[in-house]
């Protein structure tokens, strides 16, 4: 008897393995290509924060890993194809475009080179992982390109909703030079009227000299300039110069930027959620911390999966439909993410951090929306002047 039943597992355990090889053989193949265009490099005050060489590619790769765990058992895999190419070189871009047969193209580059890819390739579905901008969202938004990055609106928001409950009305701004602190000190501006805040006093970052030396005597006569006001805002997405600034202004005020208080689409130190154990694989995934980008890589496949496992592998144009109209992702920050229907960006709270600790998340208890809080972040509906969705 032993004998037979022994007998009979081993023809089980046979079975089970050619079941194995045999569905392994015939694994669809979900073709990705992560398109990266390098942005051009600018002369900065500090070398502390060097931007990881890859920033982005790393949370995708966790992505199709993560996803490929459910696809062993399901039939599938993601095969992502990573294309890097110099600064400026769109027409390679193109080429590469036209060359891959990926429907799904995470795009890692600037805005306008976004638009540029984008036009005339409507039988693909275009992922933003990088840029910020909401002109993206508004104006000059298409229809076959979403958004996993958060808006500059989306960050703005969340930071004066944290200054509204602190009661810290009275703001100050300090602006960088360069033209993502100027769209981010745009932001801020609207989102201080949106809030019934604002901005009474600003002044221009002029500073050119060695900061690492002259910051105790340079930053006082700087920021000397302004009226008295409850906190200091900085618009410095590359944290050049803001880092400088804590304790050496005229006024010991709070300081929102830089080294301060920051809104983020992610960060090393949420720990919430579960977000620990994502921090946890990316860490052994890529040998570093997951940045914002990273995150906005590993949600836009990962939302990828979830509608192809959600609509039974449908075509790209069904995909997309889900995306925007049915999915509720979970993304590790307290609240299902999903897609807004009239311009494509995902809804997602927004992390208050500084370099030790998450503060908040926004939005804040006591924002309310008619409809879904997290529209209490960034361009709502009725205001949205993208037209291109028709939602």
């Amino acid at each position: 008897m032993a004998k037979l039943i022994k007998a009979l597992l081993s023809v089980l355990v046979v079975g089970l393995m050619s079941t194995t090889i045999s569905a392994a053989s015939e694994l669809r193949d979900v073709a990705v290509l992560y398109l990266r265009i390098a942005t051009p490099e600018r002369p900065v005050f500090s070398n502390l924060d060097p931007l990881p060489d890859d920033l982005g590619l790393a949370g995708a790769q966790l992505a199709v890993a993560d996803n490929n765990t459910t696809g062993s058992f399901m039939g599938y895999q993601f095969i992502l194809d990573t294309i890097d190419l110099d600064e400026g070189d769109l027409d390679a871009a193109r080429a590469a475009l036209q060359a891959s047969e990926a429907r799904y193209v995470v795009l890692d580059m600037s805005a306008d080179e976004m638009m540029s890819l984008v036009d005339g390739s409507e039988d693909r579905l275009f992922l933003n992982v990088r840029s910020y901008d909401d002109s993206l969202r508004g104006e000059n938004c298409r229809a076959t390109l979403l958004h996993t990055i958060p808006s500059y609106a989306m960050r703005t928001d969340a930071l004066m909703q944290f200054m509204l409950k602190k009661r810290w009305e009275n703001l100050a701004l300090i602006t960088g030079n360069a033209s993502e602190d100027t769209k981010f000190a745009d932001a801020l501006r609207k989102s201080s009227r949106k809030f019934g805040m604002s901005i009474e006093s600003e002044v221009p970052w002029v500073l050119d000299g060695d900061l690492r030396r002259q910051a105790g005597a340079e930053v006082p006569l700087l920021t000397q300039q302004l009226d008295d006001y409850d906190v200091l805002i900085v618009a410095d997405e590359h944290n050049d110069f803001a880092r400088y600034l804590a304790y050496n202004t005229w006024l010991a005020r709070p300081i929102v930027g830089g080294d301060g208080l920051r809104a983020t689409g992610w960060a090393r130190v949420n720990e919430q959620w579960g977000a620990a154990q994502l921090q946890s694989r990316f860490h052994d995934l890529a040998g570093r911390d997951m940045q914002d980008v990273d995150y906005a890589a590993w949600a836009a496949l990962r939302a990828v999966d979830e509608a192809q496992l959600r609509t039974d592998f449908a075509d790209h144009k069904d995909i997309r439909a889900f995306l925007l109209n049915g999915i509720e992702l979970a993304g590790f920050k307290g609240r299902p993410l999903s897609f807004r229907n009239w311009n494509g960006q995902m809804r997602q709270p927004i992390g208050l951090t500084h370099a030790s600790a998450l503060v908040a998340m926004a939005p804040l208890e006591g924002f309310l929306h008619a409809e879904n809080e997290l529209d209490s972040l960034g361009i709502d509906a009725p205001e949205s002047q993208c037209t291109a969705f028709g939602e």
